[in-house]
């Protein structure tokens, strides 16, 4: 054995003892004006590079636009994110599962609530261990502008599994699920999850990047029209990009048999991305052999989370999403309402 094989297991341990903590961390986005809701916001956050995110444009500030008018309920949306990271719900009894979500934005802004603390409230309540991902945005001046919400999605998953002792994970059992723009990211990660996007920086980057399933919630997946969500594609590769850039950041491109398992969930009436970026992807995956589950529904139209999906049948799309997971290798109930 060599003096580095021998010191590598020791380096890791020493990396979780000092693993910075909460206090040293970017604070998790916030406005003074934001909408007083019942349920706090969480203080725990990652930051996912130890140096920062190389190359920031200059002049990035972060901001944070509170969207909502209803007392109670908060919408908030981030862009100018120049310290990407993931804002961290702990459950009270974790259970060994994990979910990495992606939010939606159109990769313009970020959203906090709809996408993202709602729904990672709810499923911590039954043990999950949830990481809200705050990731760069492709249209402020990132070099390798296409790739850089895909790095941040990779070192993201990456962490996870390397500290998951602290958490109570078991790193075997780490998902990832994102919506619209996000969604993209989330198929993304799950087709490319091995492509190397960004150089290694410390030990962390020795985990997989693969998530245990994924899924994305009426994601954008192609980046050519007519089924483009367009202002995705203008942020993420620009208006003149050309066929073989399209189809390198459309993820029905690049499914393999090594693509993990995938949920999807769309509305019929989606206006805003059209049902068929779900199906094309599922096409794919369906001719890796890769396995796939496809919900439809009717009404819904975009971006409804679970706000807005009350009162209609795609309400219970939570449940439908746990009894997959549960198929799948996550220990958790097969509903949130148990």
């Amino acid at each position: 054995m060599t003096i580095e094989q021998y010191l590598r297991p020791l380096a890791l341990c020493l990396a979780l003892v000092f693993t910075p903590t909460v206090s040293a961390q970017t604070a998790a986005p916030t406005t003074s004006d934001a909408m007083p809701t019942a349920t706090p916001d969480p203080i725990e956050t990652i930051d996912l590079w130890p140096v920062g995110a190389l190359g920031i444009p200059a002049g990035l500030t972060e901001a944070v636009d509170e969207r909502s008018v209803e007392a109670g309920i908060s919408d908030r949306a981030v862009k100018g994110i120049s310290v990407p990271r993931m804002v961290v719900f702990r459950p009270k009894v974790p259970n060994g599962d994990a979910l990495l979500i992606t939010p939606g934005g159109g990769y313009k802004h970020v959203v906090v609530d709809k996408e993202g603390y709602e729904v990672a409230r709810e499923l911590s309540k039954e043990g999950v261990t949830v990481f809200v991902l705050f990731y760069r945005l492709p249209g402020e001046g990132w070099e390798n502008r296409s790739d850089v919400p895909l790095a941040d999605a990779q070192r993201a998953m990456r962490l996870i599994r390397a500290r998951a002792a602290s958490y109570g994970i078991d790193p075997e059992r780490v998902a990832a699920m994102g919506f619209s723009a996000g969604g993209h990211l989330c198929a993304d990660l799950a087709t490319r999850f091995d492509a190397q996007v960004y150089a290694p920086v410390d030990a962390a980057d020795e985990q997989s990047a693969r998530p245990l399933f994924a899924a994305p919630i009426y994601p954008v997946v192609s980046m050519s029209a007519p089924d483009a969500h367009m202002g995705s594609r203008h942020f993420l590769i620009g208006d003149d990009a050309t066929k073989a850039q399209e189809e390198a950041h459309s993820p029905q491109f690049h499914v393999t048999a090594k693509v993990p398992p995938v949920f999807l969930l769309h509305a019929e009436n989606d206006e805003a991305v059209p049902v068929e970026n779900s199906l094309m992807l599922r096409a794919a995956l369906v001719a890796q052999g890769v396995p796939v589950e496809t919900h439809l529904f009717e009404k819904g139209g975009h971006g409804f989370g679970l706000r807005k999906a009350a009162g209609l049948p795609v309400a219970g799309w939570l449940d439908l999403f746990r009894a997959f997971a549960r198929d799948h290798g996550w220990q958790t109930p097969d509903s949130v309402h148990k």
